[in-house]
């Protein structure tokens, strides 16, 4: 595994960040809890220090499935954990809600959920356009000063709306949507890099498209997220997404047979502007496969070329 300096919060953390949307146990595959708490004890083990859940996933169950993991192994000093707030999971459906109220009611269940008794990295996880960020902040700054959350950040925010919380507390971390697949963000991650913020991607592998996986068309269940929030599954972007996953074959082939999946995450982790990658996992097998990019590192060349590939298929 390999570590990059966190920003300007002074944590260094694996380029790697274990996503727990998945462990959570809803929308995505289903799997049992043991195998779950196996994928946190195979990323431990693998040399991943830094782990993504929310209260969201799942109504705090991703919470508890991380807590319990790394309480079993001792191991909550050796890592870092980002989770969020301004956002439930309720009767199926997401609802965000900046209220400060809530904000420090959530951060006490978060606590709870995670047996711990600091949250390293605390995230907004959507802006709430009915709550003034004025009033989030001041929340945010209160737990930061009680030390129960150690460093700031948001994720889904403009950069005009990162701009205007600024204001009221310090973003040390920004959390986009980004991928070779999904690359809207690079110009707004480049600015937030450049004040400071530590960066970590989310949707590293498109859902998972970048596995090269599914060839064909899915028919996911529309509560599944790859029916709901990621849109690489449905014409006409999978067809531009399954032409890429052909050069990548071939990149693939003259490296030996590399899995894509390493490809689409050294891509990714190359780049400046990018902290960590987060990479959604569910078992021990996934997790080693996905660790294992980081024990190869693109060229300079190679990283070109695929750029190339990325734009020829996606933009043009």
């Amino acid at each position: 595994m390999r570590y990059k300096q966190f920003g300007k919060t002074g944590m260094q953390v694996s380029e790697m960040a274990l996503g727990t949307w998945g462990i959570g146990g809803v929308g995505w595959d289903s799997n049992p809890e043991e195998t779950r708490l196996d994928a946190v004890r195979a990323a431990v083990e693998s040399g991943i220090t830094f782990f993504d859940t929310a209260p969201a996933y799942n109504a705090g169950a991703a919470e508890k499935v991380l807590g319990k993991a790394l309480r079993d192994m001792g191991a909550r000093k050796d890592v870092v954990i980002s989770t969020k707030c301004g956002n439930e999971y309720v009767n199926g459906g997401y609802v965000r809600d900046g209220d400060p109220a809530k904000i420090l009611r959530e951060c006490e269940e978060s606590l709870r959920n995670l047996q711990t008794d600091y949250i390293d990295l605390y995230l907004v996880h959507w802006p709430d356009p009915n709550t003034p960020f004025e009033a989030t902040m001041d929340a945010l700054n209160r737990l930061k000063k009680e030390g129960k959350i150690l460093h700031v950040g948001v994720s889904n925010f403009s950069r005009q709306q990162m701009e205007e919380a600024g204001q009221y507390c310090e973003i040390e971390a920004f959390q986009p949507h980004y991928s070779m697949v999904n690359r809207g963000s690079e110009e707004l991650m480049r600015w937030a890099a450049e004040q400071g913020m530590g960066i970590m991607t989310y949707g590293s592998l498109g859902g998972g498209i970048l596995t090269g996986a599914y060839r064909t068309l899915q028919h996911f269940d529309p509560k599944d997220n790859r029916s709901r929030f990621y849109k690489h599954f449905q014409e006409p972007e999978f067809s531009r997404i399954m032409a890429l996953l052909e050069k990548m074959d071939r990149f693939s082939a003259d490296h030996g047979g590399v899995p894509l999946a390493q490809i689409a995450l050294n891509w990714c982790a190359a780049k400046p502007f990018v902290s960590s990658c987060i990479v959604g996992a569910q078992s021990r097998a996934k997790v080693a496969q996905n660790c294992a990019a980081f024990d190869w590192e693109l060229t300079a060349e190679e990283m070109a070329l695929l750029d190339k590939a990325v734009e020829e298929c996606l933009d043009a």
